[in-house]
């Protein structure tokens, strides 16, 4: 299944995100219009938010840190990131894994 959050680019897919800086946990907690909600814990200063960030996300995808990358976005809660050495379905099967039961999922 496509979701509208995830495109294909030449080795890998594109994540759209809606960061939430500053949460009491980072969590993937559902949809903002076409990208991935996801609250992270670490504060929007010195690039800790987007840090945190790409680690989360290369945990949930099952990558390692380093094919993660914020392509757009890194002063801004909405954000492209670049996943690296992930197929669109195997990407899209782990996103929708992490957001059954969520509200908008």
């Amino acid at each position: 299944m496509h979701r509208a959050e995830l495109d294909t680019v030449d080795g890998g897919v594109m994540l759209s995100v809606h960061a939430q800086p500053g949460a009491r946990r980072t969590e993937i907690v559902g949809r903002h219009g076409d990208a991935v909600k996801i609250r992270v814990a670490a504060p929007p200063v010195d690039d800790r938010a987007n840090e945190a960030l790409v680690a989360f996300v290369a945990e949930v995808f099952g990558l390692r840190r380093s094919a993660v990358s914020v392509r757009s976005g890194g002063s801004s809660r909405h954000k492209r990131l670049r996943l690296d050495g992930i197929d669109l379905t195997t990407a899209a099967r782990r996103l929708e894994d992490c957001m059954q039961g969520l509200p908008g999922a």
